[in-house]
């Protein structure tokens, strides 16, 4: 197999890998950190899962290898800005410091290379669950890892037949009338909040469903997670933004059918914009 050349980026946006889950694709996610980097990385939240953690401790090396990198990439120069979410909310605690060069806030702005703002924030704060039913999130975080453990042995069935990896939980979720509801209106209340702060855009994480689009003239941006799908937001030089879904060299080695998935998902009409 012929390994690509290293892609070089503006930014990179991360979010919800969920470091310390077994639902965690970490060796995905360290294939996709050797072959990009950027002079600015966000992590959008829920990097870390403590709700887990508390649980039960999961901590295996490719989860400390994805830290150390992260890490490694802060020593070479890129700046590493942490954006605390609902499952690692214990860094809200800390916003303002700095460990080993990767700086913790609750929510910050980012100006593009052609000069548009967007809020970035991970969104837990406008999820109504999470604020004022927390008994109501774990609950659905449990079965939330019951999909990803349907996940993980559909998957090594797939691989012994030589397909590629594909997301149970993911399609189950989109197929479910309340899950397509809600994340509707996520979608709408983030991008207000934009819109109330003077931003043109808006990225955030929480709902593990990456996209780019319009929504009443604000772009709303979601990175979407580690867990499911493997994607990631990148701005070019040009401040032009992109999703990418990051599956088909891991997929190849681990003798999944090679796929090559780099897509953008804004309507046709914004694209041409």
């Amino acid at each position: 197999m012929v390994e690509p050349e290293a892609r070089k980026f503006r930014t990179i946006f991360l979010s919800d890998v969920h470091l310390g889950s077994k639902g965690a694709k970490a060796n995905f996610l360290l294939d996709f950190l050797k072959y990009h980097d950027a002079d600015t990385i966000y992590l959008v939240g829920d990097i870390v899962d403590g709700w887990r953690l508390r649980r039960s401790w999961h901590w295996p090396q490719e989860h400390n290898d994805i830290v150390q990198k992260l890490l490694r990439k802060s020593r070479k120069g890129a700046r590493i800005l942490y954006i605390a979410g609902n499952h690692d909310e214990f860094l809200r605690d800390f916003q303002g410091t700095h460990f080993g060069g990767i700086e913790v806030m609750d929510r910050t702005m980012h100006e593009t290379a052609d000069g548009r703002k967007f809020l970035v924030i991970h969104g837990d704060q406008f999820d109504v669950v999470v604020r004022n039913a927390r008994h109501i999130a774990y609950l659905g975080d449990w079965a939330y890892d019951a999909a990803l453990a349907i996940n993980t042995v559909m998957n090594k069935v797939r691989r012994m037949l030589g397909l590629r990896y594909w997301s149970f939980s993911a399609w189950a979720k989109f197929r479910v009338k309340k899950a397509v509801n809600f994340i509707g209106s996520f979608q709408t209340v983030v991008s207000e909040e934009a819109r109330r702060i003077g931003a043109d855009g808006v990225i955030c994480g929480h709902i593990h469903h990456a996209t780019i689009e319009q929504i009443d003239g604000i772009e709303y941006i979601n990175t979407g997670d580690w867990v499911e799908s493997c994607t990631a937001i990148v701005e070019h030089n040009d401040g032009k933004m992109e999703l990418i879904s990051w599956t088909h060299l891991i997929g190849e080695k681990a003798g999944f059918a090679p796929v090559v998935k780099l897509e953008d998902k804004r309507p046709k009409a914004a694209n041409a914009a």
